[in-house]
C-alpha cells in the first residue's frame, strides 16, 4: 500500500484508539517500519496530546524509528 492509499480508520471517520495502532504496528519488521511510522504520524496527527492513541502512537512511532535502524543481523550494532 502506497502512503497515498486509504488507511482503513484513518478514512473511516471514526475515532482513533490505542488498538488500532497496535494492529498497524504489531508486526512490523526493520524492512517496513519507516513505513508504517508514517502511517502512525498520519493516524495520530490531529488527536490531542493527552489523547491515549496519540501517546501511544508516538511511543510505537519511536520505537519503530529505532527498528528501522535494526538490521536483523547479529553483531550489526554498535561494540560493546
Amino acid at each position: 500500500m502506497s502512503e497515498t492509499e486509504h488507511i482503513g480508520v484513518l478514512d473511516s471517520g471514526q475515532k482513533v484508539t490505542p488498538e488500532d495502532i497496535r494492529e498497524l504496528t504489531g508486526a512490523v519488521t526493520p524492512h517496513f517500519a519507516q513505513q508504517v511510522r508514517v502511517r502512525v504520524g498520519r493516524l495520530i496527527e490531529g488527536l490531542d496530546a493527552k489523547d491515549p492513541a496519540r501517546i501511544f502512537g508516538e511511543r510505537e512511532m519511536a520505537r519503530l524509528e529505532d527498528l528501522a535502524h535494526h538490521s536483523g543481523q547479529p553483531g550489526a550494532g554498535p561494540a560493546h
